[in-house]
């Protein structure tokens, strides 16, 4: 498939320039070079059908382009592009190929974005402030504070974050180093060649840095923690987070643990929180990937029927993240690295892909990842989803008696031929509904278990009692609060 076929899109655009070259496209020529660059077509209609240009009049148009962009009054930085004469279906049309740019460029003193398949103009200062960014050729998390030094860090996280790493490898090299080699290490002091400085770096300062200096540096750094389930137009919950990123990390998870159910879900004969695995890489990712030199304020937000994360990014592209388009790039690789160690995150890309596998599990629907200056995550919420029941209810087939009444329910392939009669004589009919009801709902009371399968309280026990023994059935947690585990041979 051509481009012309694709249609117009954040880094291609037609003109039909039927007249000469028009004002609209040195604005597309300046939101490229303000994004990821992209290809102009003259002569094609906005459908991608091809219109054509008078070939006479095309010398004149390329050269009349060529001069405009150099004039500084009208692009500015100016710019040297190079338009191509291309014969496409018989007809003549002009190919332009705009390169992204390091400079924020202008046309005729205004900034132009292109977002989506339109060229946008930006006034907003924020807006203007992250196009700065995103063109800076450096992380900003490198950047030194000569005058910053330990007194103004929190090194009394180190030992936690030193026994963090341990949990996660017992010979992690942190072990036997002391803070400053750790320090080292991590990569969060140096020396910036290009000036001479020498110190902690702004990773170092996010990471374990005291409150206030964080805030002198960093004045708009904080990150929203939002439930917003019954009162939509304020909220029912909030914390303002503005502490250093080991701590809020915590904090954040915190939050999500006190607010979001935490489901049953098995995994290699494990029980695994869904919720702690879902919410660690959307807070992870928030935390890892800010771009902290922006005024942007990150928020986590839980609604009735999704959670999101958002925060100022120096995206790469733009557009929608899936597992299968992913191209993994470290906005900041010293704090991404630091955290991996300390086990709040694991190898980059691995994040995205969890979130794909853990959300389908907990709400039935996958998430979207947006990537744009602002990057944004959210994960669908549905409490009367159960990946469990689901499955189950996909693959068995329970035969029962409820009230008198015979009782058949699609629940699973796996478990099917224990509904029939067992040849071995090993299991009756009430220890096999049982098994069922258990795999299905496992945390079950023996007074449910009765209402079920159609027996006294006291014949479930009995049979739970037989089934344990069997080594069939076995319990995790305490009597009120555990819940059972299945083993069908």
């Amino acid at each position: 498939m051509s481009i012309l076929e694709l249609g117009e899109n954040t880094a291609v655009e037609f003109k039909r320039c039927g007249n000469g070259i028009g004002a609209d496209t040195y604005e597309t020529v300046c939101s490229f070079l303000n994004r990821f660059g992209g290809d102009i077509f003259l002569g094609v209609l906005d459908n991608g059908m091809v219109s054509g240009l008078p070939e006479s009049a095309v010398p004149d148009m390329m050269k009349n382009f060529i001069k405009m962009v150099s004039n500084a009054d009208v692009i500015t930085p100016t710019i040297y592009l190079a338009p191509e004469k291309v014969i496409l279906e018989g007809k003549c049309i002009i190919h332009i190929h705009v390169p992204p740019s390091s400079e924020v460029h202008c046309y005729k003193k205004v900034i132009y974005d292109r977002v989506g398949d339109s060229d946008v103009k930006v006034t907003a200062t924020g807006q203007i402030a992250a196009m700065y960014i995103r063109k800076q050729n450096v992380f900003t998390e490198k950047k030194i504070y000569p005058y910053v030094k330990k007194e103004h860090l929190r090194l009394d996280l180190l030992s936690v974050c030193r026994k963090r790493a341990l949990n996660k490898r017992q010979e992690h090299p942190w072990k036997d180093m002391d803070d400053d080699e750790l320090l080292k290490s991590a990569g969060l002091c140096g020396e910036d060649f290009s000036t001479g400085e020498k110190g902690f770096n702004l990773a170092a300062i996010m990471l374990l840095g005291r409150d206030e200096v964080i805030q002198s540096i960093c004045p708009a750094y904080k990150t929203d923690a939002i439930l917003r389930k019954v009162n939509k137009d304020r909220y029912d919950d909030r914390e303002i987070i503005k502490s250093n990123l080991v701590e809020s990390f915590d904090a954040l998870m915190a939050f999500a643990r006190k607010h979001l159910w935490d489901k049953f879900y098995l995994e290699d004969n494990r029980n695994i929180s869904l919720r702690d695995k879902i919410t660690r890489e959307m807070l992870a990712n928030t935390l890892i990937h800010r771009e902290y030199s922006s005024p942007f304020i990150a928020k986590f937000i839980i609604e009735e029927n999704q959670m999101y994360v958002e925060n100022a990014c120096r995206a790469a592209k733009e557009g929608e993240i899936t597992p299968e388009n992913l191209m993994p790039a470290p906005k900041n690789p010293l704090i991404a690295s630091f955290f991996n160690q300390i086990g709040n995150a694991d190898e980059l890309g691995s994040g995205t892909r969890n979130l794909f596998k853990y959300s389908k599990r907990y709400s039935g629907k996958n998430p979207r990842l947006l990537e744009s200056d602002i990057f944004k995550i959210i994960v669908p919420l549905n409490n009367d989803y159960s990946y469990d029941a689901e499955l189950f209810s996909e693959n068995f087939m329970r035969v029962g008696e409820r009230g008198g009444e015979r009782v058949g329910e699609r629940v699973g392939e796996r478990a099917g031929a224990w509904i029939e009669e067992d040849k071995t004589n090993e299991l009756t009919k009430n220890q096999r509904l049982i098994m069922l009801y258990l795999q299905q709902e496992p945390a079950l009371s023996a007074a449910m278990l009765s209402e079920r399968v159609g027996i006294s309280a006291r014949k479930v026990e009995s049979n739970i009692r037989k089934l344990k023994e069997k080594g069939l059935l076995y319990r995790i947690g305490s009597p009120k609060k555990g819940y059972w585990v299945v083993k069908f041979k």
